[in-house]
């Protein structure tokens, strides 16, 4: 049985305050869809300042999901971890992980966006050094025990419900990301598909003496929607599709790695591509993936065709993986 994973980053470039608030509930209904109807993962992330109203606060949108749901994770994938108070974040994803019942799973990068970085008056050169004090500092704050940070003595409480500790990944792609997670003892979550980057962090491992996993994203992880007519869909919809494609391709630099990377400048571009895929339900069971992603708000798409999407993933491909 594949991976199954609803995505939400709450894109909406043409919003009032009026239609983002109901795009936000929407949202929380679906993941309560999703819930009852066994899909295993809600995945969200983190950005900040996008014109198009990109999430910026996913461990808020978390807390509503784990409101509404009893089974399902949620990922954040991922936090930028240099943003963050180190304490704070400690204990909010402590209180998260108690509310839960351990269904957070947090994935820590540092971010590809010097802009980020200038709107919270953070130095951008010193990311790594930051990134590290982060992880060091919520590891030590989820014991419970007092700790040395920053000259002083202190202590976070509650303790997280999950034993060590929630469950924290490093993100990224680059060597530096893998040598961080090999010598704290973290999984390493690449961004993309890098084999040679996961043989990289397995080398570090034994370097270190520590020990630690990979969640790396398939050779295909496409973005997918459902629709009983896929022609129909991307002639009314593929410009949101588009929209978020061309975003992402704005951020990504050549040394930026990302399992979404797109050169589409078209709608018939991005189709040809695959990396967004609409699809009927017999050829979204037929493709074999490993992990089936679900997109069904993707770059602002209307919240009806939204649910469209989701409930012919939930009543018609999921049956059919089963089978």
């Amino acid at each position: 049985m594949p991976v199954t994973v609803v995505r939400f980053n709450l894109v909406d470039p043409d919003a009032t305050p009026a239609s983002l608030s109901a795009r936000y509930k929407a949202a929380v209904e679906m993941a309560a869809y999703a819930d009852e109807h066994g899909i295993t993962t809600v995945q969200t992330e983190e950005h900040h300042g996008v014109a198009n109203n990109w999430l910026p606060s996913p461990f808020a949108f978390a807390g509503a999901v784990f409101g509404a749901t009893r089974r399902i994770a949620v990922t954040v994938s991922a936090v930028i971890g240099p943003l963050h108070d180190p304490l704070r974040l400690a204990e909010d994803i402590a209180v998260l992980d108690l509310l839960s019942g351990g269904r957070l799973i947090t994935v820590a990068g540092i971010g590809y966006r010097p802009e980020e970085y200038a709107l919270f008056d953070v130095d951008w050169k010193r990311r790594g050094r930051l990134q590290d004090e982060l992880l060091e500092t919520v590891l030590k704050a989820w014991t419970g025990e007092e700790f040395e940070y920053r000259g002083r003595r202190v202590r976070v409480t509650p303790r997280p419900y999950t034993d060590p500790h929630p469950l924290l990944l490093v993100g990224g792609s680059s060597k530096a990301a893998a040598r961080r997670a090999a010598r704290l003892g973290l999984p390493f979550f690449p961004s993309a598909h890098l084999p040679e980057l996961e043989a990289y962090y397995k080398d570090r491992l034994v370097e270190y003496g520590t020990e630690g996993w990979t969640m790396m994203p398939a050779a295909e992880t496409p973005l997918l929607h459902i629709a009983e007519d896929p022609d129909r869909a991307w002639a009314e919809y593929g410009r949101h599709f588009l929209h978020e494609a061309r975003t992402y391709a704005s951020w990504q630099s050549g040394d930026i790695r990302s399992a979404v990377k797109s050169a589409a400048t078209t709608v018939d571009e991005l189709r040809a591509e695959g990396v967004y895929r609409v699809l009927t339900p017999d050829a979204c069971v037929a493709q074999g993936l490993d992990s089936l992603v679900l997109h069904p708000l993707a770059g602002g798409m209307p919240v009806a065709e939204g649910w469209r999407s989701l409930r012919l993933f939930a009543e018609q491909v999921l049956p059919a993986l089963d089978d």
